[in-house]
């Protein structure tokens, strides 16, 4: 029984009953991602047959919020301590002298477009990509080993294009010192991971300067087992599917993009670096990681997001949890509830969470009694506890995200805060909700047999 990486996740998601597989031949152009878009990239399925290839594809793995908490062993209450935790407290790796990932290893020939299914997402796009590929890097100050999700156009050959946004600042700064130098920058991509890796490779490297290696060993509550690369010196996970091992280039760039991204706009396009593939790796049979624009790891980045904005939000008011929204990206809106103790904290909450990151464009302030999943419920907030004239901050001009169009367009932010917070003292009586004592929560099964509880 595997016990790390996308093959332990297979099976903790048929022990979950949450595993589609789909039968039907589907071309890696196009329609293998509409299936996946069906599902709002909620649902893993894995594709037996795809048009052109031997090889599977498993999407849709990672987009899920309630099945990401439980291939964290985690749940709502819990997740934002434990990954707390887990930075606070890495713990290290554990490097094996052989593993599955290492059961073919092809150093000639490689020709990406013929070996691999990468799929196609948009009509637009420049060419197929790889989405879920896991970038990583050795520091060279350090030695630490950093990782990130990253995109990859694909332009034939041994040659990828490896997308470094702004938004990498720590990876830029290598980059531009090996360019100074004309040297080459070792990498590899990992393709065939599980949800603690993912995690893990959300924090930023930057902010917290730690091992992401070890910070998803402390995640996973065991070693994250690694074995050496063939090529280039760097660890990579044991159990993984498929490694590509190669050298960013110095001073080369090729035209990336367009291609559909955050909130399914098209980004620019833009000269990115190049990586030269010059070792592929893979286990028996395969299985190729795919996610379709932009959910997946939007989802990991926006749980690390929820921690900072906690931790922020925490050092002014008493903050319960904190919501970075799917529709919003996974960065450009937050919810936050409080506990509201004094006039103002409202305010305060909204000073601090916009604070926390650049990419928060709007946030909305609730009490404890809203649920912040639940839009339902956001609504009555803003529709009942809002008055424009009182409730509504606008910082004008500030840096945004570079992924939001609207900011890319203007080059500037307007950012904007809600305070939904009931007032205190004698108005409050005013908001208290209306509660059916003792059935707030009822098993509808009970009175209507098959029907699942919400």
């Amino acid at each position: 029984m595997e016990k790390q990486m996308l093959r332990a996740t297979i099976n903790k998601l048929e022990q979950l009953g949450e595993f589609e597989v789909c039968n039907v031949t589907v071309d890696p152009k196009f329609e293998l991602g509409a299936v996946l878009r069906y599902f709002q990239n909620e649902k893993p399925i894995l594709f037996n047959k795809v048009k052109g290839y031997n090889m599977k594809v498993l999407g849709g793995l990672y987009g899920n919020r309630q099945l990401y908490y439980d291939l964290m062993g985690t749940n709502k209450e819990e997740r934002l301590f434990k990954f707390m935790d887990a930075i606070a407290n890495p713990q290290p790796a554990k490097l094996l002298s052989n593993g599955p990932v290492k059961e073919n290893i092809i150093t000639r020939n490689i020709d990406i477009p013929k070996m691999l299914p990468v799929p196609t997402s948009h009509g637009k796009d420049s060419s197929s990509y790889i989405t879920a590929g896991m970038l990583i890097v050795k520091d060279d100050i350090t030695g630490e080993t950093h990782m990130a999700v990253r995109r990859f156009q694909i332009n034939g050959g041994n040659i990828i294009n490896a997308l470094v946004s702004g938004a990498s600042p720590h990876l830029r700064a290598q980059m531009e010192r090996y360019n100074a130098m004309n040297k080459p920058l070792e990498c590899a991509v990992v393709l065939g991971y599980d949800a603690p890796y993912l995690l893990a490779s959300q924090i930023s490297s930057t902010k917290y300067g730690i091992d992401k290696h070890m910070v998803d060993s402390a995640l996973r509550g065991e070693p994250l087992e690694l074995v050496k690369c063939h090529s280039v010196d760097l660890e990579v996970p044991a159990y993984a599917e498929i490694v590509l091992e190669g050298v960013i280039l110095p001073n080369k760039t090729i035209v990336e993009g367009p291609f559909g991204e955050l909130m399914g706009y098209y980004g620019e396009v833009a000269p990115v670096p190049i990586m030269e593939v010059r070792t592929i790796m893979h286990r028996n049979d395969p299985i190729f990681q795919h996610a379709f624009p932009c959910r997946e790891e939007h989802l990991a980045n926006g749980l690390i997001r929820e921690i900072e904005i906690y931790n922020s939000v925490k050092a002014v008011v008493d903050v319960k949890d904190v919501n970075v929204t799917v529709a919003g990206g996974c960065r450009l809106h937050a919810i936050v509830s409080i506990n509201k103790k004094n006039e103002g904290d409202g305010k305060s909450a909204i000073i601090s969470a916009l604070g926390s990151s650049k990419d928060i464009k709007h946030v909305l302030i609730v009490d404890d009694d809203i649920d912040i999943y639940d839009y339902k419920d956001i609504e009555l907030a803003i529709a009942s506890r809002v008055q424009a004239s009182e409730d509504v901050v606008i910082i004008p001009n500030a840096l945004g995200s570079g992924l939001e169009a609207s900011h890319v367009a203007r080059g500037l932010t307007d950012k904007m805060g809600i305070d939904a917070t009931k007032p205190l003292g004698e108005k409050s009586v005013l908001f208290e909700r209306a509660e059916i004592p003792g059935f707030e929560k009822i098993d509808i099964n009970k009175y209507l047999p098959g029907i699942k509880n919400k």
